[in-house]
């Protein structure tokens, strides 16, 4: 059996040194932060056009209707950054990633339906 007492672990492998700066979940490549960014900037412009056609369309003063619908889109937007704030802090597993991506996915076609809404598409 083996002595507790005995063991010596290398701190470069288990990160308690503080010298380790790798990352919690190994995402270092270039392409998976291009497509985060990609993502992630394309989503937040049809939300910001979106939040801005609520209140612009079809005239002024918004309709309460569209504003109602904005503001349920937010809802829905905070929900995710909160799940992105957690999974870039640790707290969750890589597989949440593909989640955020189907939530994301969920937010620009809920801003799609929104803006044909809006601006009376048939």
């Amino acid at each position: 059996m083996d002595d507790f007492t005995t063991r010596t672990y290398d701190t470069r492998t288990y990160g308690t040194s503080g010298l380790d700066s790798r990352p919690l979940f190994g995402e270092t490549s270039a392409r998976d932060r291009i497509i985060n960014m990609v993502v992630g900037g394309f989503t937040s412009v049809v939300v910001l056009v979106t939040v801005i056609s609520s209140f612009v369309f079809p005239l002024l003063p918004p309709r309460p209707l569209n504003v109602f619908f904005a503001v349920c889109i937010l809802l829905i937007c905070g929900s995710t950054i909160v799940l992105i704030f957690w999974y870039r802090q640790g707290n969750l597993e890589p597989k949440f990633r593909n989640l955020i991506y189907y939530m994301l996915v969920s937010i620009v076609l809920l801003c799609l339906c929104a803006n044909l809404y809006f601006h009376d598409v048939r």
